[in-house]
């Protein structure tokens, strides 16, 4: 077959590829994103022409005019490699939340290996059982990203014949992780462990994601998965087995139980709460009587899917804003200029922009002008705003409802965790100032990478931990509470 060669500057890699291939099937291990899993609709996956050709069709065409892009800017998911050409794709470093939380534990023998399966993001580390030191790390994008950004496009994908090669993929990444640690430390696993999302849990283990797609939204298959490594097609050995721990419900995964367990909230007399603002936004409530627990639509818009010029927490994004002498001072991750801005920054434009009366409690643009510039180039559209309305007021009314589930009152509440890389970037009081968590900012603490904290405990304890939690454990469905509609249009506000 005819081969081509793609040439990626300023990155200095080249790729041999065969004639017709999609842009998709490559760019995606070098920071291009696909939000939208490939169907056009985001502009995410630009990139410039700099040598060569790309046919243009006329869909691709009329994408491309109503993003404002010129005639060098093609769109990845859209192209696909005809002959030799030279693109330009930016150098994105990719911020990817490891963990080195110290925790109780009883020593063990050997060497196990946490895998915190993620959505967007990778993390395992191989760990020394007798002490729980954190012998190696290794982090990677999920190559899934190119079926889409989030849960849904990566069901459809799924259901649309691209569950194997889904399956495939994540394995060997995970498998090609696990082999880079053991190859600087050759030591015999004694046991892996891995947790992610209920989405991510069944597609690893090659079963049907299809019931997640449709109302009621459930299967009864999302208890605790044993596998081992020949199945898994992994190239060492395991000397027990590989276990992908139990999701709490359809879309509350073994990454908020390992989120529980690593916050005590199972242990607690009183009330604790986990917020986990990732690509799903989970939230739990309990104590060591009972758990409750939700999934929100809230996870999106904090990574940029449908803000303007929304971006992960990689370089180029706006991370934080803070006002100075009556000017916006922005914060940009690796210090180049401002390409677009991430979800904690989000949060304090908002806030800021509320505090200084250009945004009124319904959340529109005072001067009446269609957005507002932040810095450089970046700017803020009332479509942004409104976008993070339904996202704050997701979170907002999850705490409310699960709260009452619980019969108590939000203040009852002593302390709320804040889980994920993204939390790392937050401005707690910025949080509360935009009403999305209603609780003083001396209860709410960041706390990092909670999944893969609880994935390393589980290295040193039995399944009796989790079926405990399980059985006290509930999975509240927001939608489905009948003062929902009211709390939710309610928290849009800004007071």
């Amino acid at each position: 077959m005819k081969k081509h060669t793609i040439s990626l500057h300023p990155l200095g890699k080249e790729l041999r590829v065969n004639d017709q291939t999609p842009l998709i099937d490559v760019l995606h291990e070098f920071g291009v994103e696909f939000p939208c899993g490939g169907k056009g609709t985001c502009g995410k996956c630009k990139v410039r022409l700099l040598e060569g050709d790309l046919e243009i069709s006329a869909e691709q065409q009329t994408k491309l005019d109503l993003l404002g892009l010129t005639t060098d800017w093609r769109l990845a998911c859209y192209s696909m490699c005809t002959g030799d050409i030279t693109l330009e794709i930016e150098q994105f470093k990719h911020l990817i939340l490891a963990d080195e939380t110290e925790f109780s534990f009883t020593p063990a023998f050997g060497y196990g290996l946490a895998v915190d399966l993620g959505t967007t993001t990778l993390v395992a580390q191989l760990i020394d059982l007798t002490n729980a030191q954190v012998m190696a790390v290794e982090s990677m994008l999920n190559p899934q990203v190119r079926f889409g950004a989030d849960l849904i496009s990566r069901i459809q994908a799924s259901m649309d014949g691209s569950a194997a090669e889904m399956t495939q993929i994540i394995r060997s990444a995970i498998g090609t992780m696990i082999s880079q640690m053991l190859k600087k430390h050759e030591v015999q696993l004694e046991e892996v462990i891995l947790v992610g999302n209920a989405v991510m849990q069944l597609i690893f283990c090659a079963c049907d994601v299809s019931p997640l797609s449709a109302y009621p939204f459930h299967t009864s298959n999302l208890g605790i998965k044993i596998l081992n490594t020949t199945e898994l097609n992994w190239k060492f050995q395991v000397r027990d087995s590989v276990k992908f721990y139990p999701s709490i419900g359809s879309f509350v995964g073994s990454d908020i139980l390992a989120g529980i367990v690593a916050t005590g909230l199972h242990l607690k007399e009183e009330y604790t709460a986990l917020i986990d603002l990732g690509t799903n936004g989970e939230i739990v409530i309990g104590n060591r009587e009972r758990i409750v627990c939700a999934s929100t639509a809230a996870g999106p818009a904090f990574e940029g899917a449908n803000i303007s010029m929304g971006m992960r927490a990689v370089t180029g994004a706006i991370s934080s804003l803070n006002q100075v002498n009556g000017e916006l001072e922005a914060t940009v991750i690796g210090n180049t200029p401002a390409k677009g801005i991430c979800g904690s920054a989000l949060i304090d434009a908002v806030a800021i922009l509320r505090k200084i009366d250009k945004l009124g409690m319904f959340g529109e643009i005072n001067s009446g002008e269609g957005d507002i510039l932040l810095t450089g180039k970046v700017r803020l559209t009332q479509k942004d705003i409104n976008e993070f309305q339904l996202a704050k007021a997701a979170i907002a009314a999850g705490l409310t409802i699960l709260a009452k589930n619980l019969s108590i009152e939000l203040s009852d509440i002593s302390k709320l965790y804040i889980a994920g890389g993204f939390g790392n970037y937050l401005n707690i009081e910025n949080v509360v100032e935009t009403g999305m968590i209603e609780l003083p900012a001396e209860k709410i603490v960041k706390m990092g990478n909670t999944a893969l904290i609880g994935a390393k405990m589980f290295l040193f304890t039995d399944l009796k931990i989790t079926e405990e939690i399980l059985k006290k454990s509930t999975l509240i469905n927001l939608e489905a509470n009948h003062d929902f509609q009211d709390i939710y249009v309610d928290k849009m506000l800004f007071l």
